[in-house]
């Protein structure tokens, strides 16, 4: 008799049964309240009825066509599409499965175009669990444990996360800059460094977002030497930050994107996006896939940017986030170091009376919430980070509610 592998461990006891919006329901009815989206997945909610309609018609059309044999017309019109919202230059779009596989795809074209072997990523990035990507990640020890050797040629700058150093943001941002100056002259050459992968917010590592002086000296330095400055929006895309793109808080241009999660309302579908110049220098015969571009997902992730657009759930993040983390903040209690986010991105940082990661409480704050109807769950490199992000189409009764159970909780823990 087969069963599920044991190390696939559930954050809460749900057995879902269907559901709706913001709201999941299991098999005895019971309803809760759902601030995790599939991990910023169902952007649009669960099941919205556009997004249901375009997949149940695309179904009984064409399931599968294999995108380096036939092309079809859901994944023609997606690319049209996508080319009304990603960023200026960004003109040429890849399609892949995984957030992984958009990642992994976006090292391959800056070691191609560039012909250096190297890539930088900052302290505290997820970037994925193949390979590669976990090679990338620096969000904890358990991505990428395990399976050594790791891929070489993947070196380490610190993010500014000021929390963390004990600084303010101006030190911290200047402490990382300083740094990875240091790295160039010492460990990688800029002559040999082909990237920068960086998350406008640490996802994985802790919901941290950057800020607009740390990501110009990015750009600046990938400038100077040619460099690739690649942004992973795999869990900042499509409006989960308050704008369209996590990068665009800070006034900053990308040379690549990597985007997944919340394109297709969770449908399995990612990508990648560059400038028609750079896509054009990948080597012929790097890019494929089986199910890359899938016929089902393209049409899902077209009824999904139609919903975006028609609800203005952009502007609904931005505003639902600041009630968010507004609420948050004026909630915490002394077991909470730290609130920060951007959008709906909110992280709840619980340390001890000295300081330290309070791991233990984190973890039973999120498991009571559960408990009380409101699923979340945690980050951070010690786990104890509880995050909020809920789907698009949140309400601002939704999030009062959510808050009001959040109380409730920390009252307890």
């Amino acid at each position: 008799m087969a069963t599920l592998s044991p190390h696939l461990r559930q954050a809460t006891p749900v057995v879902v049964d269907h559901a709706s919006g913001c709201e999941v329901f299991d098999a005895d009815g019971r309803r809760y309240l759902d601030f995790t989206a599939g991990i910023g997945v169902t952007s649009t909610g669960h099941c919205h009825p556009t997004v249901v309609a375009a997949a149940q018609q695309q179904i009984g059309k064409l399931i599968h066509g294999q995108y380096t044999t036939v092309m079809h017309r859901p994944m023609l019109d997606l690319v049209a599409r996508l080319g009304d919202v990603l960023p200026d230059g960004l003109d040429s779009v890849f399609f892949a499965n995984s957030g992984s596989e958009a990642v992994e795809s976006a090292l391959r074209l800056a070691r191609q175009v560039t012909g250096r072997p190297n890539v930088v990523v900052f302290h505290g990035g997820f970037h994925g669990r193949t390979v590669a990507a976990a090679s990338m990640t620096t969000s904890g020890t358990r991505f990428s444990a395990g399976f050594s050797p790791l891929m070489a040629g993947v070196h380490v700058a610190p993010f500014p996360n000021a929390y963390r150093y004990g600084w303010d943001e101006a030190q911290a941002t200047e402490f990382a800059l300083q740094e990875l100056d240091y790295l160039l002259a010492t460990i990688s050459s800029p002559a040999e460094t082909a990237a920068f992968v960086v998350e406008p917010v640490l996802g994985e590592g802790g919901y941290v977002p950057g800020n607009t002086a740390f990501f110009q000296g990015l750009r600046e330095r990938a400038d100077a030497h040619g460099i690739v400055l690649v942004f992973d929006e795999i869990q900042t895309g499509f409006g989960r930050t308050g704008k369209y793109f996590g990068h665009q808080h800070f006034g900053v241009r990308p040379d690549v994107i990597t985007i997944a999660k919340g394109l297709a309302s969770g449908f399995p579908l990612s990508g990648m996006a560059t400038s028609a110049e750079l896509m054009s220098k990948v080597w012929p015969g790097s890019q494929g896939g089986t199910y890359g571009g899938n016929a089902v997902a393209c049409a899902a992730a077209l009824a999904t940017l139609e919903v975006i657009e028609a609800e203005g759930l952009v502007d609904n993040a931005a505003t639902r986030g600041q009630e968010l983390i507004s609420g948050a903040r004026a909630s915490a209690t002394a077991a909470i170091g730290d609130v920060r986010g951007l959008g709906l991105m909110v992280g709840l940082e619980f340390t001890t009376a000295d300081g330290r990661p309070d791991t233990e409480r984190a973890s039973a704050a999120q498991k009571l919430a559960a408990e009380k109807g409101l699923l979340m769950l945690t980050c951070g490199a010690h786990m104890n980070v509880v995050r909020m992000i809920p789907a698009l189409v949140i309400s601002a009764e939704q999030v009062a509610e959510g808050l009001a159970i959040w109380s409730d909780v920390l009252a307890e823990v």
